[in-house]
Order: C-alpha cells, then sequence, then structure tokens
C-alpha cells in the first residue's frame, strides 16, 4: 500500500480571467478565481493570494493541532499574511516571499509544552514545507498578551 495521495480538482473558464474552481471527489462548493484589473475584475480571490492563504491557514491548522495535542486551549487564531512579489531574473513577476503572522488569545503561561510544540509545528504544515522549497517563509507567532513568542529563521 502506497503513502501517496492525490488531490484533484477542474477549473474552467468562466469569462476573461475569471475561473470557477470545482474541488473533484468532494461536496465543497465551488470557487471563483480572477485577477486584478487591468486583465481581471477582482471577482475573486487570485492565485497569489491563494496561495499566500494556502500558507496561512495550513501553519494555523498545525500550530492548533500541535497545541490541542497537548491538550492546551489557545482561544481563537488569527493569521496574517504578506505576500511579496518581485521580479525574477527573467524580469517575470513572482512571489519571493511569504510571511505569516500566527496570533493566539491565549497568554504563553497559560499553554504547556509550549517550547517543544513551537520547535516543530511547522514542520507539519504540508502547504509550507512544499512552498519553501522555492519561496521563503517566515514565521512568527505571539500569544494573547501580544508578546512574540516564536520567529523561524529567514531564509
Amino acid at each position: 500500500m502506497s503513502d501517496e495521495q492525490s488531490i484533484e480538482l477542474t477549473l474552467e473558464q468562466i469569462d476573461d480571467y475569471e475561473f470557477r474552481v470545482r474541488f473533484d471527489g468532494t461536496s465543497l462548493p465551488p470557487l471563483d478565481t480572477d485577477e486584478p484589473p487591468p486583465l481581471g475584475r477582482n471577482a475573486g480571490p487570485n492565485p497569489s493570494r491563494l496561495l499566500a492563504a494556502a500558507v496561512a491557514n495550513c501553519l494555523s491548522a498545525s500550530l492548533l493541532f500541535s497545541l490541542r495535542k497537548f491538550k492546551n486551549d489557545p482561544g481563537k487564531l488569527t493569521a496574517r499574511a504578506r505576500a511579496t512579489l518581485g521580479r525574477n531574473a527573467d524580469g517575470r513577476w513572482c512571489i519571493e516571499r511569504i510571511a505569516v503572522d500566527l496570533s493566539m488569545a491565549s497568554a504563553a503561561a497559560s499553554l504547556q509544552h509550549l517550547e517543544r510544540i513551537l520547535g516543530q509545528f511547522e514542520d507539519f504544515c504540508v502547504v509550507t514545507e512544499s512552498v519553501r522549497q522555492g519561496i521563503a517563509v517566515d514565521v512568527s507567532v505571539h500569544d494573547g498578551e501580544g508578546k512574540l513568542l516564536y520567529a523561524s529563521k529567514p531564509a
């Protein structure tokens, strides 16, 4: 038995640069994407925004899973992501870096095994580990008091 898994989706053009994404084999509703003007009409997130959202969401889920594994209640998590675009050596636009700041509602003092959790939660994020092979991803974690608990080492 193989450990390999696959994710399938179908993308169909609606109009100009607007596309509808259907997540095959699921009951998930379709997602419309679009480019900002002047190409599109901003009828949905563009691929760059979706990539930043995917990294932030995966990191949030990994942190939450790791905290809950030790019976911690971090309260509501919030993630802010910033994708920085620049031009590559050929002058083409690319995402050069994604910075994600995760915040918990709870104070660090109320959480058990926090050092261990912060030392490994990123390793469980499939999206970040994949994206990091081509794009720098910086991660920071703050507690409910605004205290910086963790910052990944810059790539």
